[in-house]
């Protein structure tokens, strides 16, 4: 893989993860405080406490599993999973947002699903596992 591309990878990747990480919060923070925090987190008034925590924990593992696998060389195929998993989060989040009228707030969504898209397309390239 070239080196550049590899990096942008990596970056990119490692950007998704730290917002994953940060987007965990959910695991810890109230639901009530969340849906205060303004326009963009509003959006957590329409799931239960309990799906919010599942959120929470499936952001989580994402964080993890785009930076671990390829970090250790172990199971290196997990990081365009992940990514690809996390594109079909980032389709609901959009969704959610059209359902719900927040279009101010849908570009985010929209960015990150380009950026996780990209990781996905990286990793599973032809020359992915190699470099």
């Amino acid at each position: 893989m070239h080196l550049t591309l590899n990096l942008a990878l990596w970056i990119v990747a490692g950007l998704l993860a730290a917002i994953f990480l940060l987007s965990s919060a959910k695991l810890f923070v109230p639901k009530e405080k969340m849906a205060g925090m303004g326009a963009a987190t509003r959006w957590v008034e329409d799931f239960s406490p309990g799906a919010l925590k599942a959120i929470g924990a499936l952001e989580l593992l994402a964080a993890a599993a785009l930076i671990l696998p390829a970090a250790l060389d172990i199971a290196p195929v997990l990081v365009p999973l992940a990514a690809t998993g996390a594109v079909l989060l980032f389709v609901g989040a959009v969704i959610m947002r059209l359902r719900r009228g927040e279009k101010a707030t849908i570009v985010i969504d929209l960015v990150y699903l380009a950026m996780a898209a990209f990781v996905a397309w990286g990793r599973f390239g032809p020359e992915s596992f190699t470099g």
